[in-house]
């Protein structure tokens, strides 16, 4: 793992989401399944929908760390486009009732700084030695 940027980027941010996803139930006691207004988590709004996918993608993400690299960089990539439209979605549904994830604007500047992140680190390192080449 310490050779690889995208297990370590992988296992950390799974192991962080495990722990936002667990931490997010503390607070939403009393907050429905999919209420548009969450409970406080530091700045983040969340509720229980919310945990279940912080959980959901914290486990991915530390399998695929755990995994190997291929499967860290897939993994990486994938989360990291679907933060990437979770971010931009989520700017237009912040008043909505559609907003079933409690999204507030913290929110979306961390999917959005997610989203760089696991996608830069998934689409350009770690690429094997034939595709480097090509």
């Amino acid at each position: 793992m310490r050779n690889s940027p995208n297990r370590l980027v992988a296992t950390i941010f799974g192991a962080v989401y495990l722990l936002v996803g667990l931490l997010g139930f503390a607070v939403t006691s009393g907050v429905g399944f999919v209420d548009t207004e969450g409970a406080n988590l530091i700045i983040f709004e969340v509720n229980p929908l919310h945990n279940v996918i912080h959980l959901a993608i914290g486990a991915a993400l530390l399998f695929a760390g755990l995994r190997g690299t291929d499967t860290a960089r897939t993994v990486n990539a994938v989360v990291g486009a679907v933060y990437l439209l979770v971010g931009i979605v989520g700017l237009f549904l912040l008043d909505s009732a559609l907003n079933i994830i409690a999204l507030n604007g913290a929110d979306n500047v961390l999917h959005l700084a997610s989203a760089v992140l696991l996608l830069g680190v998934g689409l350009s390192l770690d690429k094997s030695p034939a595709a480097a080449r090509a």
